[in-house]
């Protein structure tokens, strides 16, 4: 079973962006893929929200060490202790990454990906890093909301 990690802010988010984001948790289900995450709030809260609704499995690897910590989301919840060294863990159990919005520690999850050789989708229009990550970095691809799924099967 292929493995899509949705990387993101994990602040509050603009209704646009958690429509984005929940948007792509659904089209991952909807493929049969398990959603990774880093389990907290905002985007990755908002994309199992929207795997969940289409019946989705979703995994949560946590910085910390308290599962409580996990969105209410979350089927599978690992604890890690780690900080935001999770960030590799993430990425490396995921066959593609999907970047939606996000601040440094999603630009650190597109770097480790890409240093793990995983493919990395960044979602227009939903702003943060993911917005100019590409014009930086080769070999992260751009995709509208509604394509991002598609576009990191596609890679894999």
């Amino acid at each position: 079973m292929r493995q899509i990690a949705v990387v993101g802010s994990d602040s509050e988010l603009s209704g646009s962006v958690e429509k984005i984001a929940e948007g792509i948790g659904r089209d991952i289900a909807k493929e049969g893929c398990v959603l990774v995450c880093g389990g907290r709030g905002g985007v990755m809260e908002a994309a199992c929200r929207g795997a969940k609704e289409a019946g989705g499995t979703t995994v949560g690897i946590l910085p910390g060490l308290d599962k409580e910590d996990a969105n209410s989301y979350i089927d599978i919840v690992i604890t890690t202790g780690m900080g935001y060294a999770r960030n590799s863990i993430v990425v490396s159990c995921a066959d593609a990454v999907i970047a939606v919005s996000g601040r440094v520690g999603t630009l650190s999850e597109v770097a480790l990906a890409l240093n793990h050789g995983k493919p990395v989708v960044v979602v227009e229009g939903s702003g943060g890093i993911s917005e100019s990550v590409d014009q930086v970095v080769e070999g992260i691809h751009r995709a509208k909301p509604e394509e991002a799924v598609k576009a990191a099967l596609d890679l894999i």
